[in-house]
């Protein structure tokens, strides 16, 4: 089963091509890591310590979810070392801790609704952590704990940023490809392995994104266009349950044009519209088959801090996001109902501050207008955010 899905994702991998270009800046700064190995660093033993603090208050007063506050904190503390120029080792922990508790339920962070865990574990949300990385000329691949999250640049209808503060790490393999016209991200992600008479499905995302540029590569008007797909598998052949074998995807399909300005005031500005795809292939996680929506959206990049965009989002009869924001699904997270014809604008702005590399503190605003079947609905979050990520050499053989 495994295979056959990533058989076809590499399928579509090596038919369709495409280029990534930056589209939250702040995110970027904040949630992503560079993949690319630093050959200063040969023979190096470090202590580095990753981390995010974040406070994020959502006042969601919608049918689609329930609001909610997540404050708190992320660390990472972990050994690096690179014995070659082409491979470099990590092995860590990370903890995740909200403040005013003390008690964990044992469940996978993905998808807390469905995986809820009659167990608890005290102090912290605690996990190991292991990165094996080879660098080949454009090619690096990666296993363990690979580079999730917002290093897969998924449109935000594909991947709420808000996941950088609260997942698990993603675990498993990952091909990262890259050539002068070409970005390509292909992962797996084993979310739940099971034993022989586990009593729950084994489960794992396997998702690639692409980004072609076309064009003048020298020019300051960059044209693009991006592919991206997402698709969960929850089965398992020691499924003792014999529960219901599901698979579901996510896709998108668009263009988009980016123009470096380069004004004292005004940076950049970004156009970019999207197809979506969801597709249940087997099971009834979803009360329907298969569902499509648009995605538009405009972004100004202010100065060299601030980011504000609107975009337009629009399903007409159904459409499920895996990991997307709420309020670009017709599916409520709130009480399982699907909505159906479904439309959202929505506006934020974003502010980032690096004080050095790694060290970065930001703050955002977001709003959303939503309107179903007549009723429109207002919500709106923001949050603070700040990210230390020291490193300090032991020793250099």
């Amino acid at each position: 089963m495994l295979f056959r899905h990533l058989r076809y994702l590499l399928l579509l991998q090596f038919s369709i091509f495409n280029f990534q270009l930056t589209y939250a800046q702040m995110w970027e700064e904040l949630a992503s890591s560079p993949y690319r190995l630093d050959t200063t660093n040969l023979r190096a033993l470090k202590v580095e310590l990753e981390s995010i603090s974040f406070f994020r208050d959502n006042e969601f007063s919608s049918r689609l979810s329930d609001g909610y506050s997540l404050p708190g904190l992320w660390i990472q503390p972990k050994l690096t070392y690179m014995p070659l120029r082409q491979i470099k080792l990590e092995l860590g922990l990370q903890a995740l801790i909200f403040n005013g508790t003390n008690r964990y339920p044992n469940y996978v962070y993905h998808d807390i609704a469905l995986w809820k865990g009659d167990q608890y574990t005290r102090g912290a949300h605690l996990l190991p952590w292991f990165r094996a990385q080879a660098d080949f000329r454009r090619l690096t691949i990666v296993l363990g704990n690979i580079y999730g999250g917002q290093n897969h640049r998924l449109i935000e209808p594909l991947f709420n940023p808000e996941t950088n503060l609260t997942q698990d790490p993603e675990m498993g393999l990952q091909f990262l490809w890259d050539l002068p016209r070409i970005h390509a991200d292909l992962w797996l992600n084993w979310q739940s392995y099971i034993f022989r008479e586990d009593t729950h499905q084994e489960a794992f995302t396997v998702g690639t994104t692409w980004q072609f540029m076309l064009g003048n590569l020298d020019s300051r008007l960059h044209w693009y266009v991006p592919v991206q797909v997402v698709a969960q598998h929850r089965g398992g052949e020691q499924n003792v349950e014999r529960r219901a074998v599901e698979t579901i995807y996510n896709a998108s399909v668009g263009a988009g044009a980016k123009w470096d300005v380069g004004r004292r005031v005004l940076k950049s500005l970004t156009a970019e519209a999207n197809g979506l795809l969801a597709y249940q292939q087997t099971g009834n996680l979803w009360p329907f088959r298969s569902g499509a929506a648009g995605y538009a959206t405009v972004r100004l990049g202010l100065w060299k801090f601030l980011d504000t965009g609107v975009s337009y989002f629009c399903a007409p009869k159904h459409f499920v996001s895996l990991y997307g924001n709420h309020f670009f699904s017709t599916l409520s997270v709130k009480d399982g109902i699907d909505y159906g014809c479904l439309h959202t604008a929505a506006a934020h702005v974003r502010y980032h501050h690096t004080f050095a590399r790694g060290y970065t503190i930001g703050a955002d605003a977001e709003a959303y207008q939503t309107w179903q079947k007549g009723v429109g609905e207002f919500s709106f979050s923001f949050g603070i955010y700040l990210r230390v990520n020291p490193s300090i050499l032991i020793k250099r053989f």
